[in-house]
């Protein structure tokens, strides 16, 4: 069993793209949630906002803290539902979207400053946590922003 498990999830509502792009993620050290974290992951209706720049700005954020807080050294694993994003920091996709290609090189660079760390796909069922809180940041930018609802 891995000493850290983090877990990230990314949505884009209420269209794909250009809707409202929220990222999460949850870190547990020796089985115990010592970390949630949530928020926008690009300018709401725009462009960029997808649900993969989600995913990825879900992931990178993981990484950020894991890094700042001195985990590097410790073995990871990270588990998230968006079988593109696995599949691609794998290796086992390529990047066609060119707003991808920007956040690919970020994660790509977190994951070489840790010494044993793995990204691997689970169903959405064992990533539930992380995907409500996902949800809660769409949520709470509806809540905090009431025109986007109008520009919707």
């Amino acid at each position: 069993m891995p000493d850290i498990e983090a877990y990230f999830d990314g949505l884009c509502l209420p269209r794909n793209p250009g809707g409202i792009a929220c990222y999460a993620y949850i870190v547990f050290v020796d089985g115990k949630e010592v970390r949630r974290d949530f928020g926008l992951a690009a300018e709401p209706l725009s462009e960029h906002a997808s649900n993969n720049v989600a995913e990825y700005t879900a992931l990178i954020k993981a990484l950020e803290w894991l890094v700042e807080n001195g985990h590097a050294s410790r073995r990871v694993e990270v588990r998230g539902d968006s079988q593109l994003v696995v599949k691609q920091m794998n290796g086992e996709y390529r990047i066609k979207n060119r707003n991808i290609v920007p956040l690919f090189q970020m994660a790509t660079l977190l994951r070489k400053k840790f010494a044993d760390i793995s990204i691997s796909w689970v169903p959405r069922e064992q990533n539930k946590d992380a995907d409500r809180l996902s949800e809660q940041a769409y949520n709470n930018a509806l809540l905090e922003n009431p025109g986007l609802l109008d520009r919707l």
